[in-house]
């Protein structure tokens, strides 16, 4: 049997800025009401420049019953997989990378800002807040641009001349972080 578990909340994050058009800094700028998530490597002048990270959250009732039914042992020996999908075309991409998946130890807000938003909005988290709100204190992430935790082990997929589609294993995350 299949339980599909979607997302909560998701954003994307850039550790750099927009050095080929605009030059903005995009470290603290919002991205968590964009319709796609930019998980990439940015090269300018043929050198690597900066890099970007999804954070994907997953909870409520869906994933609650899912908890209590492997913990009852009303479900035995589950396999959870986090699926991501490709939008916009592989052109850009290198023939071989590896994707990593790691679990995030501070809470975050999502946000409302998108890629396009001129001013930019620093509303929600960045790659330099977990959270900033207007007329509070920016509320850092304790590492720069996101804090995993030692649950479970990095789950990761190497991709060689294949779909970009991720389709990662994280059952061992996801069984340490339910017991």
């Amino acid at each position: 049997m299949h339980y599909y578990i979607f997302p909560t909340k998701d954003n994307w994050i850039s550790s750099g800025s927009n050095t080929s058009t605009t030059g903005v800094d995009e470290k603290d700028q919002n991205f968590g009401q964009d319709p796609v998530l930019e998980i990439k490597k940015e090269f300018y002048n043929n050198s690597f420049d900066y890099q970007t990270r999804a954070l994907v959250q997953f909870g409520g009732s869906d994933l609650n019953f899912i908890s209590n039914s492997v913990v009852s042992g009303d479900i035995t020996s589950p396999k959870y997989f986090l699926r991501l999908y490709e939008t916009e075309g592989t052109q850009d991409s290198s023939t071989e990378y590896k994707i990593a998946a790691l679990p995030i130890s501070e809470s975050w807000d999502e946000g409302r800002g998108k890629f396009g938003d001129n001013p930019k909005v620093t509303v929600g988290c960045s790659f330099e807040n977990r959270n900033n709100f207007p007329g509070s204190t920016e509320v850092t992430w304790s590492n720069a641009g996101v804090t995993t935790t030692n649950v479970g082990s990095a789950s990761s997929q190497t991709f060689s001349y294949q779909s970009p589609d991720i389709n990662i294993d994280v059952t061992n995350t996801v069984d340490q972080m339910f017991s």
